[in-house]
């Protein structure tokens, strides 16, 4: 036993010395490689001084201007820079103008019955689907074509690499950016009547309808505003005059409010809306559901109007107050919009003051570039106050808009492009300007309705006559996702027959 112990410790003690002896020569190895990397480090950083010096010597001796090249490339460089962060700019604020197509959907829903709820949200994805590739094959042509003034005659199926592109100098990358985000401004003004149509439209004579705002109603009349949006293409008759709207308070909203209006008419009002010649009120299943989707609408419209600037270097940053005029209209839109309720109705009432801060930004559109902060907050203020008294004004005529988009969208979107003639800087009647550009606002405006309005009346009644427009009354008794899709938004606790 007392071996065993002793081979054992003898054992232990070379296994210990061999350890050390490791240890010890990696900390000699170590030491060796560090010495010899400073030497080399020391070297080098001798002969880098000495390149300097001799650098600096030459250079003193002779000073040489960049060459011709070097200069014209920093300046492509730099312009490239541009030209590649304004479609970034654009780009971006298509996303959040596309996103306000979930606004849309979410106020719809929520200020409609639940039975209604799936066909709102259908309809909402159809015209954006089909509006998408309508606006593509032909719509966008008609905009932005050559043009003699009127309409434009080429840029179909338009792609950015093809020669006519290329000879509109919309082509390359932000030529598809450009396609990109008036797409999804074609796309809101076709939303903007599904709000006044619900609970009793057809579905089919509503994909009918969206099919033709985006290839005949909405390009024609923004032909005659934006045409020269792109460089080459000429400019529309309206513009032409000098009538002004930067973002579309008359050119989207006015031009989707006024076919709501043409298409109410058409249908006719939902079933109990009018009783003894007066109003009843028919109220929405999820008020909540609709705030949200006005949050999003306001969110979306940082990109809807800053994005009309399609450049981020525009005017020295002017997307920046862009942004600070729309979300003061917007604010005082919804302030004023409660306060009026809250006077005629004893009540601060929710929906208007939704409805109030959405008609202080269609309020703001055409101006928010020309505008200060007050004179913003005055045009959101009074678009609050006007979408109030629009929608009882409306109700007064027995024409039945669920979700007040003839109010919001048409009146409010007529206010603000006519408040440009009164408080745009150096040339509003309040401003100094005269009554000039106020006169050619006017005109631009009355020109929108008539247009808008009768072309879709003429367009909806057509549809009722041969497809069909409206719902049988069963079926708008039974609710549209039942009868029109075979569903229901909430299966589990709605109630079918209300």
């Amino acid at each position: 036993m007392g071996q065993k112990k002793d081979v054992k410790k003898s054992v232990f003690k070379w296994v210990r010395i061999t350890v050390l002896a490791l240890l010890a020569g990696c900390l000699v190895h170590y030491a060796a490689s560090a010495y010899a990397a400073d030497e080399t480090k020391a070297d080098n950083t001798k002969a880098v001084v000495a390149t300097n010096d001799k650098a600096a010597e030459t250079t003193d001796v002779k000073k040489e201007e960049p060459t011709l090249f070097e200069k014209e490339g920093t300046v492509k460089t730099a312009e490239a820079l541009r030209s590649e962060t304004d479609t970034l700019w654009t780009c971006l604020a298509a996303f959040l103008v596309f996103f306000m197509q979930a606004g849309f959907a979410l106020v719809e829903t929520g200020f409609t019955r639940a039975k209604n709820a799936c066909n709102i949200i259908m309809k909402n994805l159809m015209d954006f689907s089909i509006g998408s590739l309508a606006f593509w094959l032909v719509g966008f042509g008609l905009m932005f074509g050559t043009t003699n003034g009127y309409i434009g005659t080429n840029l179909f199926f338009f792609d950015a690499d093809s020669t006519a592109a290329i000879d509109a100098k919309i082509n390359g990358h932000f030529g598809w950016a450009f396609l990109l985000f008036q797409t999804v401004f074609c796309a809101t003004a076709a939303t903007i009547v599904s709000g006044a149509v619900a609970e009793r439209t057809k579905f089919t004579g509503y994909l009918a309808y969206s099919v033709l705002i985006t290839i005949i109603v909405y390009p024609v009349f923004g032909s005659w505003c934006w045409n020269s949006l792109v460089l080459e293409t000429g400019k529309g008759w309206l513009e032409a005059k000098g009538f002004l709207d930067f973002a579309g308070s008359t050119v989207v909203h006015s031009v989707g409010g006024w076919a709501a209006l043409a298409g109410a008419i058409v249908l006719g009002p939902r079933i109990g809306k009018f009783k003894d010649g007066k109003a009843q009120p028919i109220p929405g299943h999820n008020i909540p559901l609709a705030a949200l989707g006005v949050f999003i609408l306001w969110l979306g419209w940082f990109g809807f109007n800053p994005g009309s600037t399609t450049s981020v270097s525009a005017a020295n940053g002017l997307f920046a107050k862009i942004a600070v005029t729309t979300n003061l209209a917007a604010a005082a839109g919804s302030i004023t919009a409660m306060i009026t309720a809250w006077s005629l109705f004893k009540k601060p009432d929710t929906s208007f003051a939704l409805n109030g801060a959405l008609a202080g930004l269609v309020s703001i559109t055409a101006g928010c570039n020309v505008m200060s902060p007050l004179l913003a907050v005055v045009t959101g203020a009074v678009g609050g106050v006007l979408v109030v008294y629009s929608v009882l004004f409306i109700d007064k005529l027995q024409i039945d808009d669920p979700v007040g988009a003839v109010s919001v969208h048409g009146v409010c979107g007529a206010w603000g492009t006519i408040a440009v003639g009164l408080f745009m800087a150096d040339k509003g009647l309040f401003t100094g300007g005269g009554m000039s550009q106020l006169i050619t606002q006017l005109l631009g405006v009355g020109v929108c309705f008539a247009w808008a309005f009768g072309v879709s009346f003429v367009i909806f009644y057509v549809i009722k006559k041969t497809i069909g427009l409206r719902v049988t009354e069963e079926e708008e008794f039974e609710g549209l996702d039942i009868t029109e899709h075979g569903i229901t938004a909430y299966p589990y606790f709605q109630e079918t027959h209300k």
